[in-house]
């Protein structure tokens, strides 16, 4: 069960990062729009102030799309 104040602090976090970095909901939105299947294959790549990268992808299967529909429930609770 969810803590209703766990998910007041998560929310309020939440649209501070959405106010930090507004191109990023409109990156999920357009991803969510066009959805993902299994077989979609993620690239992550996140560079340090450095410049070292560290890079890795994933490719959607049928359990990943499970748990993907679990968080759009949460996400919606949060909106």
């Amino acid at each position: 069960m969810i803590n209703p104040m766990k998910l007041m602090q998560l929310k309020g976090l939440w649209d501070k990062f959405k106010s930090n970095h507004p191109k990023f909901p409109m990156f999920l939105s357009a991803m969510n729009q066009n959805g993902i299947r299994e077989g979609t294959v993620i690239d992550i790549t996140i560079q340090e102030p450095d410049g070292e990268k560290i890079q890795s992808n994933l490719k959607i299967t049928a359990s990943d799309m499970e748990l993907f529909d679990q968080l759009k429930n949460i996400s919606s609770d949060l909106n």
